[in-house]
């Protein structure tokens, strides 16, 4: 399971858009985003760049 740092997400709708987005990448399943933490994970091997790109579309950052 890889888990991300994701900076900007203010409310559950925030959870649900990540949700989403995360879910819409081919190779990725089993997400949960902890809306107190700030972060979240999800199984699959995919390029970094592809889940960056992702996030930054709904307008986050993933934080190295």
């Amino acid at each position: 399971m890889t888990t991300i740092s994701i900076k900007g997400m203010s409310c559950q709708h925030c959870v649900a858009s990540t949700t989403k987005a995360l879910e819409g990448i081919p190779g990725i399943s089993n997400v949960n985003v902890d809306f107190n933490r700030k972060e979240a994970s999800y199984d699959g091997d995919v390029d970094r760049e592809v889940v960056q790109d992702a996030i930054s579309k709904i307008g986050f950052e993933i934080i190295s």
